[in-house]
């Protein structure tokens, strides 16, 4: 039995959610997200509770049951709050501003680096040495932070270069004299 896939998503208030065949629409104050599940789970809508049930005792049909309902619970909290992560920059002469919807990066390189942001999330740069990403899609706003963050991962000796905020890096002695 899935634990997850057990208990129902309760949408926050403003938020509506429709069915349509295998595709769950929420909509929400920041937006329209929507999700095809598989034909293994079937959902339904009641007032502001969707709930996920498993079609059979399969082992796929279980993978699946909890897979959909955390799927669902994200798009009720993405067009709700959205998701947010926040980088660090650490490094003599690492920064970082936005020019446009471009976000410009200096990382140590002889050049700077343009990262364009795509469609569907905002990239701010509150200070010189932090970088913000939002939006409602969890996988976009992953998927663009780990790119930003992949141009300079932070080094265990010295801890220079992009990491998550609250994230340890695990540092290591230099060479013994």
């Amino acid at each position: 039995m899935s634990r997850i896939g057990k208990k129902p998503v309760e949408l926050p208030s403003g938020v509506t959610a429709s069915v349509s065949g295998q595709t769950v629409e929420v909509k929400g104050p920041k937006g329209t997200r929507s999700f095809k599940a598989t034909d293994d789970v079937t959902i339904t809508v009641d007032s502001n509770v969707v709930t996920v049930t498993p079609r059979g005792k399969s082992k796929r049909a279980r993978q699946q049951w909890g897979m959909s309902r955390t799927m669902v619970a994200n798009l009720a909290h993405g067009v709700s709050e959205g998701f947010k992560k926040e980088l660090e920059l650490s490094g003599v002469g690492y920064r970082a501003q936005m020019q446009g919807n471009t976000l410009k990066l200096s990382l140590g390189y002889s050049h700077d680096v343009n990262f364009e942001v795509p469609e569907g999330v905002t990239v701010t740069s509150p200070k010189q040495t932090e970088i913000t990403v939002e939006g409602i899609d969890e996988q976009l706003v992953g998927q663009v932070a780990a790119n930003i963050r992949e141009w300079r991962k932070p080094e265990p000796y010295k801890g220079k270069g992009i990491k998550y905020k609250g994230e340890y890096i695990f540092r290591k002695e230099g060479k013994k004299k």
